[in-house]
């Protein structure tokens, strides 16, 4: 049985990972257009700043984070000024570092699929006299719909496991920043917390292993039986 506080930390987690994946859905499937359709000066620099938090270590990216929404960052300090809010040690934060983390993936994701749509179907459309915002609605978006749903679970997924930029930018918070993988953390260092450990620990596993499974049998879809995969 589950105590009130592990609910509790079940809770906030999916929160922060379902707000976190709802709030980059529209940049990562910007972003992941223009890397599978546009070239322009400066692509490869896009495709590696995406990439960079899958790369660098967690706890770099939560630095970093700190230092734009911290007070006296630039992010951070136009919040408290114009709005008198602010995410430090919030559970705002907390899904801002779990976007950031979760990005590279659900661009993947969401670039595998619209690589895939064939070109020669938009291209008839437009012969018959579609336009290309009409294309993009009735041909492009349907087809890539599966690499999309496959990032977004992906990307779910990842802020679920979200750690080290976490810790670092908003500090582990009962009730506020406190999501499974630093609940776990926490209990550990608790001599005679290992039950706690043990549920939250299956709990996470399970949550993880069933978004990723998802996700992969969507990109497979989205890959229209040539073997897409997202991971």
């Amino acid at each position: 049985m589950l105590s009130a506080e592990e609910v509790g930390i079940i809770m906030l987690s999916l929160k922060v990972s379902i707000v976190a994946v709802a709030a980059i859905l529209p940049l990562s499937f910007g972003i992941a257009w223009l890397l599978a359709r546009k070239r322009f000066p400066g692509r490869v620099l896009l495709d590696a700043l995406v990439h960079l938090p899958l790369v660098v270590p967690p706890v770099v990216t939560g630095w970093l984070l700190l230092l734009a929404f911290g007070r006296n960052g630039p992010v951070g300090a136009w919040l408290e000024s114009w709005f008198g809010a602010t995410v430090m040690f919030r559970w705002t934060g907390a899904a801002i570092a779990a976007a950031v983390m979760a990005l590279p993936l659900t661009v993947r994701a969401m670039r595998l699929s619209i690589e895939a749509v064939d070109r020669r179907l938009e291209s008839a459309a437009r012969t018959l006299g579609a336009t290309p915002f009409h294309v993009f609605r009735t041909i492009t978006l349907p087809l890539a719909v599966p690499g999309i749903v496959a990032g977004a679970v992906l990307g779910f997924a990842r802020s679920i496991g979200e750690f080290g930029a976490t810790i670092t930018f908003v500090s582990n918070i009962p009730g506020e920043t406190r999501t499974l993988p630093l609940a776990i953390y926490g209990a550990l260092q608790v001599p005679g917390a290992e039950a706690m450990v043990t549920r939250l620990s299956i709990i996470s596993v399970i949550l993880s292993l069933g978004a990723l499974i998802v996700s992969e049998l969507l990109a497979r879809r989205a890959g229209h039986g040539r073997g897409g995969h997202v991971l």
